[in-house]
């Protein structure tokens, strides 16, 4: 054997490397034809869209009343409430952008949902008000936030813990009907994580209300 013969091994190694290696991902691509991702569908659409409105509420009250209350319980759950709302809605928008579709349906709030056995016959929407339908989310009035504004002290602190309970209440159901109808992983895997977080919350809000003696 000369001196050259290892040397010239190592091209034919690389060589049989790649092979493998582009055998492999073939074998992967391949194995996943029958199992294509679909993309998203009018639930998910609809999810992500209502689901930013709602959000966006969320954010606006958790802001409100983290600008006001001494109470360190609450400052803490609001700081949350902002923080991880705002980034999840920018993660639906973003989703909304990915698929290619307007930002804002011409369908109500909760059309998306009207297929859902287990939701109670929400979603419909026809017949409803953008007032109703928002309530129906569990989502603050108009009038109820002005009086989140005006109020203080223990008052708004009791207002804002009344408030986000039902919201939260809301999202969760939500959460549950997208569950039921969703497609896409991204979509079902967020809305888990939410539906784990929010009833978490609940949980502390309700305590908090106890701590109080809100009534």
């Amino acid at each position: 054997m000369t001196a050259e013969t290892p040397r010239r091994r190592w091209p034919l190694i690389a060589l049989g490397a790649v092979l493998v290696a582009g055998l492999a991902f073939a074998g992967g691509r391949f194995s996943t034809f029958g199992d294509v991702d679909p993309g998203p569908n009018a639930a998910d659409i609809g999810f992500a869209r209502d689901m930013q409105v709602h959000h966006a509420q969320a954010v606006e009250m958790a802001l409100v009343l983290y600008r006001t209350t001494d109470d360190e319980d609450l400052r803490l759950i609001s700081y949350d409430i902002a923080t991880a709302q705002s980034q999840q809605a920018g993660q639906m928008f973003g989703w909304i952008q990915d698929w290619g579709v307007p930002q804002l349906g011409s369908e109500p709030l909760m059309a998306w949902m009207a297929e859902d056995e287990g939701h109670g016959g929400h979603g419909t929407g026809a017949e409803q008000s953008e007032d109703e339908l928002r309530a129906e989310m569990g989502m603050a009035s108009d009038a109820e936030l002005a009086d989140l504004r005006a109020a203080t002290g223990v008052a708004q602190e009791c207002l804002f813990t009344d408030l986000m309970i039902r919201h939260h209440t809301g999202a969760i159901q939500m959460v549950d009907a997208i569950q039921r109808l969703g497609s896409d992983p991204r979509v079902l895997r967020t809305a888990e994580g939410m539906g784990e977080s929010q009833a978490r919350e609940v949980q502390a809000l309700e305590a908090i209300h106890d701590r109080l003696s809100c009534g």
